[in-house]
């Protein structure tokens, strides 16, 4: 918890530390992310030919070497970019010129994604294999034998199981039955609209309407997401290959938000998507191991047994209007993140309206069901060793869990902030702040558990549901922002 009397020193000098950081991102990172065409030529004299084997801020990274000044790390352009990108612009301000370049990029990059998915990741050898079958099993035993949601883990397990199964091969394209499921709806954007819209049905958004300010935690724990971007710099000067666009798909793992990475990665950085898929989904799945620790760590046994009230229950017509006014907000704003923000505002208004029962519950059951089957196996059968043995991949795995530590402490030192400023009577317990990540119900549920853990009557399940389901909402935000900045530049 943050004492002002007692921590004055620390607090200045981390922020000190963090505007050294954004100072470090603006005049390096351009560099540590991308290679430009500027760069380039005044590295060309004393690097030899064969492009990459500069170090350090010279180094030419794989893949940027015709990257020209507007792939530049620019505050200016950044905010013009996303004025251009919202609704409001491309509604009433944006030229014709503009509208016919748009559509020649997003041409171009369709063209790009389609190749970009059929990367080729070479062989490795038997033993390999055998080696990710075991890890496989060792998930199925995280899901049956330990509990750690067995809805994911399990079919995720399977999935890795049968395709490192030497010489079935359920993964080869184009018959292979693993290979058709993650053409079919994982290598692009068709389940994870489909689960997001499954989500909005089984979401209530009744205690994030009731008290809106847990929102407050649910943006504070997508920290994690843009911390992710100083970690992929990080390694890229350690030797690692990654440019601008790759790194915002990887940083989406840091808000535990399995579509959404799949989608920001689709969209940005095809190649890296199954890799991705699986580091994402992974954390998601593992929410019970990975998150008590910090809470426990960064909070007191004391500040864990505050008791608050069940938040109030919202009438009818607030349920009802609050997805449509979210989904309104979202098209005029960020229009890039209107695909999953409208999914899942079209499955909670099915739900909340209470007039197409049947629509209502085929998506929170049946088709949920069926899609997470699918998706799962899917994000499975990319657990293949040449994918996930690579430095490149094993940088991906690190950074996503680091990113998702660090949203947890982000979501539980906001409410520890927000404490500071609320009356006695209505301090919040700051474990739900760690229920800020995307992973819903999962985060509130372990949040109360270890609640509970402290003293049996103390029941936050509801008061955590409010920044979890802000969680949702946030890292599709965040998706819509990497998106609109980055998404033309492919």
């Amino acid at each position: 918890m943050i004492d002002l009397n007692k921590n004055y020193r620390k607090q200045v000098m981390s922020v000190c530390l963090a505007i050294f950081a954004v100072a470090f991102v603006l005049s390096a990172g351009t560099k540590v992310l991308a290679q430009t065409k500027v760069a380039q030529e005044k590295t060309t004299s004393v690097l030899p030919t064969n492009s990459h084997e500069g170090e350090g801020l010279d180094r030419i990274i794989k893949g940027t070497e015709t990257w020209g000044e507007e792939f530049n790390i620019n505050p200016i352009q950044f905010i013009q970019n996303i004025g251009k990108s919202t609704g409001f612009y491309k509604m009433f301000i944006e030229s014709e010129e503009e509208v016919m370049a748009e559509n020649a990029n997003a041409k171009e990059l369709e063209h790009a994604a389609a190749h970009s998915n059929n990367t080729n990741w070479g062989s490795a050898p038997g033993w390999q294999s055998f080696l990710m079958m075991c890890v496989g099993f060792l998930i199925i035993y995280l899901g049956a034998g330990r509990g750690f949601e067995p809805l994911l883990l399990i079919p995720i397990g399977m999935g890795t199981v049968l395709v490192n199964a030497v010489g079935a091969g359920m993964g080869n394209l184009p018959d292979g039955m693993l290979a058709i499921i993650y053409k079919a709806g994982v290598g692009n954007e068709f389940f994870p609209m489909l689960i997001f819209m499954g989500i909005g049905a089984m979401t209530d958004f009744g205690p994030l309407i009731a008290n809106p300010k847990t929102a407050l935690l649910g943006g504070a724990a997508q920290f994690g997401v843009f911390f992710t971007l100083f970690g992929v710099a990080v390694l890229n000067l350690l030797g690692l290959n990654y440019n601008m666009m790759q790194a915002c798909a990887i940083a989406i793992i840091g808000g535990a938000d399995g579509p959404t990475s799949i989608y920001v990665s689709g969209k940005l950085a095809p190649e890296l998507m199954a890799v991705i898929a699986v580091a994402a989904y992974s954390y998601m799945a593992l929410v019970p191991m990975i998150q008590p620790p910090v809470m426990k760590l960064l909070t007191t046994k004391k500040q864990r047994m505050i008791h608050m009230p069940n938040p109030r229950t919202p009438s009818k017509m607030e349920k009802v209007l609050f997805p449509m006014l979210l989904l309104l907000i979202t098209i005029l704003l960020l229009p890039p993140a209107a695909p999953l923000i409208g999914m899942l505002a079209f499955g909670n208004f099915v739900k909340e309206s209470g007039v197409v029962t049947r629509l209502s519950k085929t998506m929170e059951n049946e088709l949920m069901n069926i899609v997470s089957i699918l998706l799962s196996l899917g994000v499975g059968s990319q657990m293949t060793p040449e994918k996930i043995i690579r430095g490149e991949s094993l940088g991906i795995i690190l950074l996503g869990l680091i990113a998702f530590t660090v949203a947890t402490a982000g979501g539980v030192c906001m409410a520890h902030l927000m404490n500071l400023f609320l009356p006695k009577s209505k301090k919040i317990n700051p474990l739900i702040g760690s229920a800020g990540v995307s992973a819903v119900p999962m985060a509130a549920r372990v949040a109360h558990r270890v609640a509970q853990s402290e003293d049996p009557s103390n029941f936050i399940l509801m008061n955590a549901m409010g920044p979890n389901v802000a969680g949702v909402i946030g890292t599709a935000i965040a998706a819509g922002v990497f998106i609109a900045t980055y998404g033309g530049l492919r």
